[in-house]
């Protein structure tokens, strides 16, 4: 395990383990497991793979970075850590909706139903 330096990081890893456990949502611990790895080894993921993996009106998380190659043609509820400015255009244009890691633990604690890109 690699040492965060950044405090928001090491908060959010710290929060996603406390709702795993409290929630019972391993899911939680997953994403805190891949976030406490070096930022370079962090997921980057372009529009193009929300396009052709998830389903219209779905809620997809991608534990690092979201980039904006490739196009996307469906609103879904994206969650990154950060965003290239290209993405949020791309999926705010196709109707969808950027959702912070802590706004979709409050909303779902229980992590149901999320699709996972790395």
């Amino acid at each position: 395990m690699t040492v965060k330096s950044n405090p928001a990081t090491v908060r959010l890893i710290a929060e996603l383990r406390k709702v795993s456990t409290l929630s019972n949502a391993p899911v939680w611990k997953y994403i805190a497991e891949l976030m406490e790895k070096p930022e370079s080894r962090w997921a980057e993921v372009n529009v193009g793979k929300l396009d052709e993996y998830a389903k219209e009106n779905s809620a997809v998380i991608v534990p690092g970075k979201l980039l904006g190659d490739g196009v996307i043609r469906k609103p879904l509820s994206v969650t990154a850590f950060r965003y290239s400015a290209s993405a949020r255009k791309k999926v705010v244009d196709a109707g969808g909706s950027l959702v912070s890691i802590t706004e979709i633990l409050e909303k779902n604690p229980k992590g149901t139903g999320l699709l996972i890109l790395k």
